[in-house]
């Protein structure tokens, strides 16, 4: 990721952002309502990665009625270009639409009620992290940029992305699919840029940090081999279970001794046991499966690494065996210094000056890292935490309490809309 520098780097000079178009301001708010509209729309009726069919549809109408060019790809997901009267580079902005299987009780008019099947089972669907939210904001910033149309520098493609959270089963999906459909080539991205809504973070801020700034994310499977035996005698076997125990604990001393804590976190969680079938039956089998993030790309290796051997010392020391499989999900996400530099006066032009932080690293994930491989990238957060809530006490992402005040969500309208003028001020 680090081998994608800004050209125009003597350009730092740059401390303020650009004036848009004199009606900028007003085509914001009259697109705001509409934004709120859309937003508890895709709330009320959410679908799951790569079924996104419903959604796509309603993506694809109002783009078409704004007459920018479409493209369908990735199984559900929407590219829209819009070429800008003016000459400029390619900008490219994303938002993600899947929903999560999740059952909502948040009490609003607006509810999921949505019922599908998940991974073989009846469950409930939600936007808990509200991917609804996004898909809206650039439903309403793809119709303010195309009522500038004449002002707009360059040309702006609108990503449109399914299966964030990861596709079902077997299936392709996300951003890697996107990529691989050449979503970033024709035409070929200078830059790429995204926003995630916050529930811990309040209304109206804007939160960002130069670097990485979300984790990795990596899925494993550790499969232990004993010998299966009566309880009573354990002696006449090999137990699994301890053997598993043991490795959880040992996985933990990778990340407390064996990794530099000071330069970057690293997380390994085992989150499924599976293993027996009666209570006095010593199991010959047991299987776990966990998740690992890391903030470093080398870091991430090396864990990799220490799990296997840890693993399979600790099992062999018992007469045991095991073997660990990983699957990358996710790259580190990496906001290019320079690019994060030179357009944070739009953030500040966006949401007031006052309002944008620079915030930690979060061990949380996010497939927007694949577009990073691409073109320089730029990832940040807005507020939607309601005005004067406790961020401790608000519901987190992934929950059935996640919740999203939308009263806000023109900036980040404006925020996208100010980086298309920007950026291309910045290439000049």
């Amino acid at each position: 990721m680090r081998k994608f520098f800004i050209a125009f780097l003597g350009l730092c000079s740059f401390a303020s952002a650009q004036t848009l178009p004199g009606n900028y301001e007003q085509l914001v708010t009259d697109v705001n309502s509409k934004v709120i509209a859309w937003r508890r729309d895709l709330h009320e009726h959410p679908e799951l990665g790569n079924r996104e069919f419903n959604t796509q549809k309603k993506i694809e109408a109002h783009l078409k009625s704004l007459g920018i060019e479409t493209r369908l790809m990735a199984k559900t997901a929407v590219v829209g270009i819009l070429k800008g009267g003016k000459p400029g580079p390619v900008v490219a902005l994303r938002a993600d639409m899947d929903a999560l299987p999740v059952t909502e009780r948040v009490d609003i008019p607006f509810a999921s009620k949505v019922k599908s099947e998940y991974n073989g089972q009846q469950v409930g669907v939600m936007h808990a992290c509200g991917h609804d939210s996004h898909v809206a904001i650039l439903m309403g910033t793809a119709e303010v940029l195309s009522k500038m149309k004449k002002d707009v520098p360059g040309t702006v493609v609108f990503l449109f992305q399914p299966a964030e959270e990861g596709p079902p089963g077997n299936e392709e999906g996300g951003a890697p699919l996107m990529i691989k459909e050449g979503c970033m080539d024709n035409p070929k991205v200078d830059a790429v840029f995204g926003l995630h809504i916050n529930s811990q973070t309040e209304i109206g801020n804007i939160k960002y940090k130069s670097g990485s700034t979300m984790a990795s994310s990596d899925w494993f499977v550790v499969k232990v081999k004993g010998k299966q035996t009566h309880g009573s005698q354990p002696w006449s076997g090999i137990d699994p279970v301890v053997v598993a125990s043991q490795i959880i604990q040992g996985f933990q001393t990778i990340v407390s001794r064996q990794e530099e804590l000071t330069k970057a976190p690293v997380v390994i969680s085992v989150g499924v046991i599976n293993a027996g079938v009666r209570s006095n039956i010593i199991p010959e089998e047991l299987t776990m499966q966990g998740t690992i993030r890391t903030l470093d790309s080398k870091m991430q290796q090396d864990v990799h690494e220490k799990m296997k051997i840890t693993a399979q010392k600790i099992a062999e020391a018992s007469g045991a065996t095991a073997e660990v499989i990983i699957d990358t999900k996710t790259l580190v996400t990496y906001n290019n210094p320079d690019l994060v530099k030179l357009m944070l006066p739009s953030l500040q032009t966006a949401a007031g000056k006052d309002f944008v932080k620079e915030t930690d690293w979060t061990t949380g994930a996010e497939d927007f890292s694949f577009y990073g491989e691409k073109a320089p990238a730029f990832f940040f957060f807005l507020g939607g935490m309601p005005k004067g809530q406790d961020p401790k006490k608000a519901a987190p992402h992934h929950t059935p309490d996640f919740y999203i005040d939308d009263s806000k969500l023109d900036i980040g309208v404006k925020a996208f809309c100010q980086i298309v003028f920007d950026y291309a001020k910045l290439k000049k």
